[in-house]
């Protein structure tokens, strides 16, 4: 697997992160202690524990990781301002389809055969946590 593969990974773990911080940082003030706030926590803490693992394993094939998500980051920016401006349930969309983006790119990863075995239960391990964020956030929209 290519070092080139791995930063596709970690550019949208870094754009999710950048997201998930928007999001919160905009619910912050008033819901620090509810539920959903704590649940979007966990899920940032997630995708930044993840980009540590993607830099790590980066490294040991020879790469230089990504310090910043790109293009990605720019959509993420342009989306989380709309959604504020229409709202949690417009956030949470968002926030989905990002967690849907990653899920299919990791799914790619590990159907294409590319994935050497020492990385694959990592992808998969990705892939699992987004599936878990994409159920609390149906969760989430359901309640909205």
């Amino acid at each position: 697997m290519r070092a080139d593969e791995l930063n596709k990974l970690l550019r949208g773990e870094l754009s999710a992160i950048e997201t998930y911080q928007q999001a919160l940082e905009k619910e912050r003030a008033d819901f620090d202690q509810e539920t959903a706030f704590q649940q979007l926590s966990s899920i940032l803490r997630d995708h930044q524990q993840a980009a540590v693992q993607l830099r790590t394993e980066i490294q040991r094939v020879g790469g230089t990781p990504v310090d910043d998500p790109g293009a990605w980051g720019t959509w993420s920016k342009i989306v989380m301002a709309t959604a504020k401006l229409f709202g949690d349930k417009a956030a949470l969309k968002a926030l989905k389809e990002g967690e849907e983006s990653g899920l299919k790119d990791c799914e790619d990863m590990l159907q294409g055969g590319t994935v050497p075995r020492e990385v694959q239960p990592l992808i998969a391990n990705l892939a699992a946590q987004q599936q878990a964020h994409i159920r609390i956030l149906d969760e989430l929209l359901t309640k909205l």
